[in-house]
């Protein structure tokens, strides 16, 4: 094997060209190299249109198993605003615990003070947010969805609403699975009842 003196190395492309070539001017390769680089652009592209489209169309709602939803026939699609989840044995909002059930049962008053309070720096915060925007289209709408346990005492309900009132949420939905068609067995997705 004869030695070879250390140098430039050029890449296969570059190998077969006049000025970098070494004598193989007139020789063709049947081999076509495939570039990578507008390959991984074309794929970084579709990567993020596609966690941009997800993002957009992500869950309201998260679903536990705490809580069963009530089924309802009249029911609209449920936007994205702050939501409060009621199960047999909490109150929560925002991943939030602002009472037991155990404990509001047993009180007097109407209001869930915790609750309240979270709301209203909710809607401090989307006040603030939106108060450099111009025009009105960001305005605050006072929406909120209450996903709440089918067996859940009005009473605690009562009281949510309460809350979601004075805090100056005044347009409450209620999570519900929609029901199929008369003659459609059981089919059922998440929607909100006015």
């Amino acid at each position: 094997m004869a030695i070879k003196a250390p140098g430039k190395r050029y890449c296969k492309r570059l190998q077969h060209s006049k000025v970098f070539g070494h004598g193989t001017h007139g020789h063709k390769s049947g081999n076509a190299d495939v570039l990578i680089t507008p390959l991984v652009d074309m794929f970084v592209i579709i990567v993020l249109f596609l966690i941009a489209n997800f993002s957009a169309t992500g869950e309201v709602l998260m679903m536990t198993k705490d809580i069963q939803l009530p089924e309802a026939v009249n029911v609209k699609e449920i936007e994205m605003n702050p939501v409060v989840m009621v199960s047999g044995e909490e109150v929560t909002i925002s991943g939030n615990v602002v009472g037991r059930v155990q404990d509001l049962v047993k009180e007097e008053y109407l209001n869930i003070p915790a609750l309240e309070e979270k709301l209203r720096d909710m809607k401090k915060q989307f006040e603030d947010l939106h108060a450099m925007a111009e025009g009105n289209t960001n305005a605050f709408k006072g929406d909120v969805n209450i996903q709440a346990h089918k067996e859940v005492e009005f009473a605690i309900i009562k009281r949510v609403m309460f809350s979601c009132a004075s805090a100056g949420y005044n347009n409450i939905n209620f999570a519900t699975l929609q029901k199929g068609e008369a003659g459609a067995p059981g089919e059922t997705t998440a929607a909100a009842t006015p």
